[in-house]
């Protein structure tokens, strides 16, 4: 019997940064200096508290499953960081702990959407929630954008972009990989925008907390019929730990319960535990003291890409990216980034990775390295564009 790989499989992206990192690592095997500038991930270990929290566990042994749902003291903590963060009462049972953001998109799409059926997004964005919605047989319709809505998906562009077989429209903010955000008045616009054309909005709020001016509004303010998605890997540091948290509209409950009894099982209990120490007041001083290090890291990083020629439609405003037209140097980031890589050993990520929309003008800088290992990467940078 032939075997044949499933057809949805024809429309799963790669995603071309993990090649760049992978050649980044054999460099370095090498022996070969290498600055990452491509992953979103800080170079910050865990924090203390975090790490005390997940090893005293680990160290009474067990470590079974915990209910599909999450750990009860986990899910009543982060609905005591809503009512603290944003003044929105949450019933727990409407939160769920999952294997990181993806486990909480995976969740999402499964319990609301039919084979056929279109999610909105902005072009440029993260690439992983495309290949979510493609795995229920759905389809995204990406909608460009640029400096006239800070890259954003708005009510206006959801109202002339939707279609009869769309299902509804996801809205990211902070953004990857713009780092922009959209505005409380646009965010509670668009909102009430999907609800009209009776649709699902799905809220991507994992860089919450890494915000640069004024804080962040979470959809939960405007509406408690929303998907919300966050994550302790971008402000709580816990990358690998993986964990997330899905918040639903309260006639989703029992369906995504089940799904999450059927597909994960738990998200792991150590993680979980260890996530418990969040919330904990000395620790959260410490997120905040590393949130003001990327605020200084992000304004040294745009002030010298523009003095390098690169064009930049809008100054991030939250997470740790900055999408940069390069433009200037070529007409092929994902060539720019692989010669980058291979003759000065900077690590970049492609704007073919984030979509369509003027991808091969772009490239998307994380500055999650210190300062001066993105002076050391900005000295090779500039030489290299000086060739």
């Amino acid at each position: 019997m032939k075997q044949h790989i499933a057809d949805r499989m024809r429309g799963i992206s790669s995603f071309y940064v993990m090649e760049l990192l992978q050649r980044a690592k054999e460099l370095e095997r090498q022996g070969r200096d290498i600055v990452h500038m491509e992953i979103g991930e800080p170079d910050f270990a865990t924090p203390p508290l975090v790490l005390e929290a997940g090893n005293r566990f680990l160290g009474k042994g067990e470590v079974k499953y915990t209910a599909a749902a999450g750990l009860p003291e986990l899910r009543a903590a982060v609905a005591d960081f809503y009512r603290a963060q944003y003044g929105v009462d949450l019933d727990p049972r409407r939160i769920f702990i999952t294997p990181g953001a993806s486990g909480a998109f995976l969740l999402a799409f499964a319990a609301s959407l039919n084979p056929g059926e279109r999610v909105l997004m902005a072009d440029p964005c993260y690439p992983c929630n495309d290949n979510f919605v493609r795995l229920f047989d759905a389809r995204t319709h990406f909608v460009p954008v640029g400096a006239e809505t800070d890259c954003q998906l708005n009510a206006e562009l959801i109202r002339r972009h939707w279609q009869p077989q769309c299902k509804g429209a996801l809205i990211a903010s902070p953004s990857n990989p713009t780092g922009t955000m959209i505005g409380n008045t646009d965010l509670q616009a668009a909102i009430a925008e999907v609800r009209a054309l009776d649709g699902c909005f799905y809220s991507d709020e994992i860089y919450h907390g890494l915000v640069y001016g004024d804080p962040a509004a979470s959809a939960l303010q405007f509406s408690d019929e929303v998907f919300v998605i966050n994550s302790f890997s971008k402000f709580f540091g816990m990358t690998g730990w993986r964990v997330g948290w899905l918040v639903v509209p309260d006639e989703f409950v029992d369906a995504v319960e089940k799904l999450a009894q059927n597909i994960f099982i738990a998200t792991p209990t150590h993680s979980q535990h260890a996530a418990l120490a969040s919330f904990n007041p000395e620790n959260m001083a410490e997120l905040l003291r590393r949130r003001d290090e990327l605020a200084g890291r992000r304004d040294f990083l745009y002030d010298k890409l523009l003095s390098l020629g690169f064009k930049i439609a809008c100054k991030p405003q939250g997470a740790f990216y900055i999408y940069a037209d390069c433009s200037e140097f070529c007409d092929d980031s994902f060539e720019f980034a692989k010669r980058l890589l291979e003759t000065e050993g900077v690590a970049v990520t492609p704007g073919k990775d984030f979509g369509a929309h003027l991808a091969n003008r772009h490239i998307r800088f994380a500055y999650t390295a210190s300062v001066d290992r993105m002076a050391a990467a900005l000295t090779r940078l500039e030489r290299f564009i000086c060739r």
